[in-house]
Formats: structure tokens, C-alpha cells, sequence
């Protein structure tokens, strides 16, 4: 049985990190820098770090951020934001990422899913998806969550595993930022339909539901800002309270 990571994401703005309530209101939360350093030595097992404004204003990721970010950091971590091609992805890992990930320009170029994998291994691509309710069933949105592309959640979903995707980071669009819970429906209905790593992301507010995105969502990662951000809880404590509910943890 494979352990269930705990995964601390900065999504960064004009240099800082920022977290908003469903994609909105964004506030400051902090030195990118600084708070990866202090989740490194906290026990995170991999970070992601997105910035979530390269697509919006239709420039790639800030590399020299994420290059000062691995010289500081000791785990893994995924880097993505406004990965428009190939060039994009390979400027991400030679900064130090060890995963990329992708979401816009999947959506627009699905092949560049099956050209990155081909290039890199699919264990370096993170396909995300940042998913919302609309009418009766999950539809993708891309471009920080402002345009809706109309496509089914669960169908791109199996569609980029199709495509070479060795990991979906899924986003809760209704959850994001609420620290109400994760949206366990939408989460075990992805991790259900496809065969590779769900991070579930959007909603953590409480040991709890971390928890139960683990036990009734099946995610085999729980991806959390809020609550660590602003103190809420620590990395340790979370894994604690996981390993006492026989959730395995690397402690």
C-alpha cells in the first residue's frame, strides 16, 4: 500500500504567495521562498507551486522564483503556470522541479500531453484540472478559472491518462479556498475512472478532511494552502492525526 502524501501549494502572484475563496479575493500569504523552506523542513512530502497568473497574462512561469525555491528545498516539487509548450516544460525542470503541470494548454493542445510524457516520462507530467459544477455534471475550466471550455470533467480526465498524464491534480473550483472540505463526489469520481495518482485540491479546513478525501475520496494526495498558510495546523500534526485514523504516512 503506497503512503498518501501531504502536499503544500503556493500559488504565487507578483512574486508573493496569495490565497483566495474560489479563485477570487486574493490576499497575501506570504514569501514563496521562505514558506517552502519552512514546509521542507515541516515534514511536506512534495510541494506545488503554480503561478497563477502566466496564463492570464500570457507569459511562462517565473523560473528565477522557482530556481531560488530548489536551491532551498530538499522534496519534490511541481512548478506550472502559463506552460504553453515543450520549451515551457524543459525551462521548469532544469530549474529544479521535478514535475510540470499543465492545464490551458492541455486543454487547447491535448497532444501536448502524449509529446511531454514521450519527452520526459509521464511521471513528470501533472495534468490539472480545475473542475465546477454546472447543471448536472463537473465542467472544466481553464485560464485561472475564467473560461469555461464546456468539456466533462471525468471524460478529460480519462482522457489525459490516455494521453500520457502520470498524475491529475484536481481542483474543486466550488471548494477552493472555503475550508469547508474537499469535494469528496467529484474526488472519488475521478479517482475511480482513471488509473493514476489523484492529488485532490480545493476546500481542506480541518484534520478531518484530509482525512476523509483519503478514506471516502480515494485521493492518493491531499493537496492544502489555507490551513498552512495561515497556521491553522502544522504538516506533522496532520500526519499524526492521519497515521492515529490507519491512514499511512510517511511521518
Amino acid at each position: 500500500m503506497l503512503t498518501k502524501r501531504i502536499i503544500p501549494c503556493l500559488d504565487v502572484k507578483d512574486g508573493k504567495v496569495v490565497k483566495g475563496i474560489n479563485f477570487a479575493n486574493l490576499r497575501n500569504a506570504g514569501d514563496p521562498v521562505a514558506l517552502a523552506r519552512l514546509y521542507g523542513n515541516e515534514g511536506a512530502d512534495e510541494l506545488v507551486f503554480l503561478d497563477i497568473t502566466a496564463s492570464l497574462e500570457k507569459r511562462t512561469a517565473m523560473v528565477d522564483i522557482m530556481r531560488n525555491v530548489s536551491k532551498n528545498l530538499f522534496i519534490p516539487f511541481t512548478a506550472g503556470g502559463g506552460v504553453r509548450s515543450i520549451a515551457d516544460m524543459r525551462r521548469l525542470l532544469d530549474a529544479g522541479a521535478e514535475k510540470v503541470s499543465i492545464n490551458s494548454a492541455a486543454v487547447k493542445k491535448p497532444r501536448i500531453i502524449e509529446r511531454a510524457a514521450e519527452k520526459f516520462g509521464s511521471q513528470a507530467v501533472v495534468v490539472a484540472i480545475d473542475a465546477k459544477k454546472c447543471n448536472r455534471r463537473w465542467e472544466v475550466f481553464t485560464r485561472s478559472g475564467t473560461e469555461d471550455t464546456g468539456l466533462d470533467a471525468i471524460a478529460w480526465a480519462r482522457q489525459a491518462e490516455n494521453l500520457g498524464a502520470g498524475e491529475l491534480l484536481l481542483t474543486s473550483m466550488d471548494s477552493d479556498g472555503t475550508t469547508g472540505g474537499y469535494d469528496i463526489k467529484l474526488t472519488r469520481t475521478v479517482a475511480t475512472s482513471v488509473g493514476i495518482p489523484v492529488i485532490a485540491s480545493g476546500g481542506a479546513g480541518s484534520l478531518k478532511d484530509i482525512a476523509d478525501v483519503f478514506l471516502e475520496g480515494g485521493a492518493d494526495a491531499a493537496l492544502a494552502a489555507s490551513i498552512f498558510h495561515y497556521r491553522r495546523y502544522r504538516i506533522q500534526e496532520v500526519k499524526e492525526y492521519l497515521r492515529k485514523r490507519g491512514i499511512l504516512v510517511r511521518l
